[in-house]
């Protein structure tokens, strides 16, 4: 008998943790967020109060986030091919690898704004520093100096301000309205930048490397230029991603109270496709 009361007891724990590695959303508002009423005067004060709460709470670590996306510091990313060739600044063809995304953990959620018109968000976004860690096979020309190397790429960016413009589709499962969230879009300003690129020129010679990287320190803003095509790419696709995962888990009514159906927006109603 005592045998057969472990092996009932083992079963119901497995069938709980089963449960609990299944959530496929939340139906319970949890404790951390704080909902708002689009229509009413506070709400982007509120709803910039509730964001920052809950990216709050997404650093501390929500399981589920955590397991699908992995921590939110640093990030990471596999890969990002990147090509531009119309810029009088920088011809460039660079592929980036075990790319390592270090500063969101210190985000500040300065304001988040949410259109009523359709749902999509404005939202200004403040790091103290991110840094960016990967390895790069890089060949073309960046103010003037042709490249050709790969090896272990470093950049950091001091006070860099974020806006994101996010595109949403509203949608109906098990009763609840969510948030498909469809384009990440941003825009950049720094303070500082300084970068590191190892074996520039196929490890030819270490002196002019090191007298490279001075000379595009020197010159951050210009270089910064020639490469913000390729941050901007890199900060939309990590936060596309992670806005994804959080709102396929969390219904949108938890953030905005008064949010309509998709039948009430569109005249039409949504349903999640499989």
């Amino acid at each position: 008998m005592y045998i057969i009361g472990l092996l009932v007891c083992a079963g119901m724990l497995m069938t709980l943790l089963d449960g609990i590695e299944g959530v496929e959303f939340y139906t319970e508002k949890p404790a951390y967020l704080e909902s708002c009423r689009i229509y009413e005067p506070e709400f982007t004060n509120c709803s910039t109060r509730s964001i920052q709460k809950f990216m709050n709470q997404v650093i501390k670590g929500i399981p589920e986030i955590y397991e699908s996306f992995g921590p939110i510091d640093p990030m990471k990313q596999d890969q990002l091919v990147f090509k531009q060739d119309n810029s009088d600044i920088a011809t460039i063809s660079a592929n980036l690898t075990e790319m390592l995304i270090h500063g969101f953990g210190k985000m500040v959620i300065k304001e988040s704004k949410v259109s009523k018109k359709d749902f999509s968000w404005l939202t200004k976004i403040y790091l103290p520093t991110m840094r960016l860690d990967c390895k790069y096979k890089m060949i073309g020309r960046i103010l003037l100096v042709p490249l050709r190397g790969g090896g272990n790429m470093s950049m950091e960016i001091d006070d860099l301000n974020i806006l994101m413009s996010t595109k949403t589709h509203l949608y109906e499962r098990g009763g609840y309205t969510f948030y498909n969230v469809t384009s990440v879009r941003v825009s950049l300003k720094v303070g500082k930048v300084k970068t590191n690129m190892e074996n520039l020129f196929n490890g030819r010679s270490k002196e002019v490397e090191r007298g490279t990287n001075q000379f595009f320190n020197d010159n951050w803003r210009d270089l910064f230029e020639a490469l913000r095509p390729l941050v901007a790419e890199t900060v939309e696709r990590t936060l596309l991603k992670l806005l994804q995962k959080v709102f396929n888990l969390i219904p949108a009514n938890f953030f905005v109270e008064d949010i309509p159906n998709s039948l009430t927006l569109y005249g039409r109603k949504t349903e999640m496709i499989a």
